[in-house]
Parts: C-alpha cells; sequence; structure tokens
C-alpha cells in the first residue's frame, strides 16, 4: 500500500504541475496612451527588448523597461515574444555585456512601475500582463510578420 500511496502523489503532483502550465499570463508590449505608434511585429519587440535596436518603429529612441528575473510575466513575454527561456535570456545579455557590445534593460519592480515608468516618458517601451492595461498606456497589438 505504501508503494500504492506514493505512486498516487506522484501523478497527482505531475497533473497539477502539468495544469499550472496551462495558466499563462496574456503578456502586452505597451507604450504611452498618446504614443503614435500603433502596432509591432513581435520580431520588432524581440529585437528591441533584445538589444538588436534602440530605435522604435518610426525613429524614436527606445526606452526599455524590463521586470525582474523569475517573474512569470518576465517568463511568458520573452517565450511569446523571443522564443527563448528564462536562462536562454540572461545568457544572451552576459554575452552581449561581456563583449561591450550593449546593457540589458533597465529592470522595474512590477506592471504597475513599468506603467509609472511610462507616464513618465513617452519613448519608454515594456510589458505587463494584458489584464493590467488602463488608461495610462496603449497596449500593441502583435502585428503580421
Amino acid at each position: 500500500m505504501p508503494g500504492l500511496k506514493r505512486i498516487a502523489h506522484a501523478l497527482l503532483g505531475t497533473v497539477l504541475y502539468a495544469g499550472s502550465s496551462f495558466v499563462t499570463a496574456d503578456v502586452v508590449v505597451v507604450v504611452a496612451a498618446a504614443s503614435p505608434l500603433q502596432t509591432l511585429t513581435r520580431n520588432q519587440a524581440a529585437d528591441i527588448f533584445l538589444g538588436k535596436t534602440n530605435r522604435l518603429p518610426g525613429g524614436g529612441q527606445a526606452v526599455v523597461i524590463d521586470q525582474p528575473e523569475g517573474s512569470a510575466t518576465r517568463d511568458e513575454f520573452y517565450s511569446t515574444y523571443t522564443g527563448k527561456s528564462a536562462a536562454q535570456i540572461k545568457a544572451h545579455w552576459s554575452k552581449i555585456i561581456f563583449t561591450g557590445r550593449g546593457q540589458p534593460p533597465q529592470v522595474v519592480s512590477n506592471s504597475a512601475e513599468v506603467k509609472k515608468r511610462i507616464a513618465e516618458n513617452p519613448d519608454t517601451i515594456g510589458y505587463i500582463d494584458a489584464r493590467e492595461v488602463d488608461g495610462s498606456v496603449k497596449a500593441l497589438p502583435a502585428a503580421s510578420q
């Protein structure tokens, strides 16, 4: 019987873990509500957040804001927009910093702080959970590539 109990616990843990992977945030890229930017392709977003470009479409200087390592919103953003895991993002920035080709985006503590920074500087771009979008920011729909 103890073996059966252990198997039942392992099975329950597996089911709970698998179920949790389906509970993901719907993460959106956001800019200032008054920004002229209307859409952004996933590739454009990836290039901006990976430091491959420092310009927004239309030519403005991009001030990029990131969320903290380990946050579900950050992990979902990078997975969705760049196809990279948290470890791959960390390795990417380590390489960029080591070679002197750039610095990672400034990290703020949460989505509320992202919205605050965007309100302070209209050239700022960040990402938040779609449920947190309000009148202070504009979500950019991902345009077709």
